[in-house]
C-alpha cells in the first residue's frame, strides 16, 4: 500500500524473497486488498496496528468484509519521522505540512512546539506527501516552484526523503521515540502457515445480539481454554448505530487444541465468525501454556470421554468376564 519509500514497503522488504518480487503500489488499503481478491497480485502488505495510535481502522474494516482473505505473516517496523522540504527551504518558513493522519498524530506535539501555526494537509501516505513536494519522479531541486499539492513540507520517513533529494529540516520528530507499526501480509485463503509454537490467530467476531453479558460470553470461550488475547478492538459494522464486530488477536495457532476448541465454542455463539489466519509472530515470543490447556491435556480428555461413550463390552479387555 502506497508508493515507494513508505514504511509499508519497508515492511514488505523484510519478507524473504520480496526484494526480487515485482512490487505493485496501491493508493489505499482497500485497493491493495481488492487486488489480492481479484488475483492481480499474490499478496498485499498493509498496516494493522500502531504502538501509539492503536488499530488501523481502514485495514480492520476492509479485511472484515468481502471475499475471505488470509493473513500469512506479520512484520514489525520501527517508525522514525523527519520533516522534509525542497532544498533551500527554511524551518521558519514552513506553514503547511502534508502527511498521513497516523503520522500527523504521532508528530503533533513536536509540531505544536516548533511550528505552532502550521496547517495540516492530509495525504494518502507519508511517501505520497513527500512525492507531492517533488512534483515528479526526477527529484527536488533548489528554487523549484511551490509544490503542486499546496504545501511546503512533508512528514515522512528518512528513506523517502533521501530517495527524493529532499532537505531534512528536522529529524526524529515523533512524540514517541520507540514507536512501532505492525504490518500484515495478506493473501488468498488457500494456504495456512504451519504451526511454529510462536503463533498468532486473528479473528473477526460479530456480536450476535446486544444484550448484557454478550461480550463476556465471547471472552469466556478464550478464558476457559487458557487463550491469551493480545489485541481486541470493537468496530462498527456500518449496518446501523450500535452494531459492532470485534477484531481479535489470540496467542496460538488453529492447530493448537486450545485454539481449535475456542473457535468451535465461538462458532456456536457467533456463526458469522471470520477466521483471518494463524501465522508466526514477528517477535517469535511463545505463549505461556498451562498444563491443563496443553494439547496433551485436551487429547487425554478426548480419550477419557471415548471410554465413557464406548459400549461396556468394547471397553472390557479381551478374555475378561463380566463380574
Amino acid at each position: 500500500m502506497g508508493p515507494e519509500g513508505t514504511f509499508t514497503e519497508a515492511a514488505l522488504l523484510q519478507v524473504p524473497g520480496a526484494g526480487s518480487a515485482r512490487r505493485v503500489p496501491a493508493s489505499t488499503v482497500g485497493a491493495a486488498l481488492d487486488a489480492v481478491r481479484k488475483g492481480s497480485v499474490d499478496a498485499a502488505m498493509v498496516p494493522i496496528e500502531n504502538s501509539v495510535e492503536g488499530g488501523v481502522s481502514a485495514t480492520l474494516d476492509a479485511i472484515a468484509v468481502g471475499d475471505p482473505l488470509r493473513i500469512l505473516r506479520e512484520e514489525l517496523v520501527p517508525i522514525t519521522f523527519v520533516l522534509a522540504a525542497r532544498p533551500g527551504a527554511a524551518l521558519g518558513a514552513v506553514r503547511r505540512i502534508a502527511t498521513h493522519g497516523h503520522a500527523w498524530a504521532q508528530c503533533r506535539t513536536w509540531v505544536d512546539i516548533n511550528i505552532p501555526d502550521a496547517e495540516y494537509f492530509p495525504a494518502s501516505s507519508t511517501a505520497a506527501a513527500a512525492y507531492g513536494l517533488v512534483g515528479g519522479p526526477g527529484g527536488a531541486a533548489e528554487g523549484d516552484a511551490p509544490a503542486a499539492g499546496g504545501y511546503d513540507a512533508a512528514i515522512c520517513s528518512p528513506l523517502v526523503a533521501e530517495r527524493l533529494g529532499l532537505a531534512v529540516l528536522a529529524a526524529d520528530i515523533g512524540d514517541v521515540s520507540d514507536a512501532v507499526t505492525r504490518f500484515i501480509l495478506v493473501g488468498r485463503p488457500d494456504a495456512l502457515p504451519p504451526r511454529t509454537g510462536s503463533d498468532k490467530t486473528t479473528l473477526v467476531i460479530p456480536l450476535p445480539e446486544d444484550r448484557p453479558g454478550a461480550l463476556m460470553q465471547i471472552l469466556d470461550q478464550f478464558a476457559a481454554r487458557g487463550v491469551n488475547l493480545s489485541r481486541i478492538e470493537s468496530r462498527p459494522t456500518g449496518q446501523f448505530l450500535g452494531d459492532y464486530f470485534f477484531s481479535v488477536d489470540a496467542d496460538g495457532h488453529v492447530e493448537d487444541a486450545r485454539i481449535a476448541d475456542a473457535l468451535k465454542g465461538l462458532h456456536r455463539i457467533s456463526p458469522g465468525i471470520r477466521f483471518l489466519g494463524s501465522y508466526p509472530r514477528a517477535d517469535r515470543r511463545s505463549p505461556a501454556v498451562e498444563r491443563h490447556t496443553s494439547d496433551g491435556a485436551f487429547g487425554a480428555a478426548d480419550a477419557w470421554l471415548a471410554t465413557i461413550l464406548r459400549p461396556a463390552a468394547d471397553a472390557a479387555p479381551p478374555g475378561a468376564e463380566a463380574q
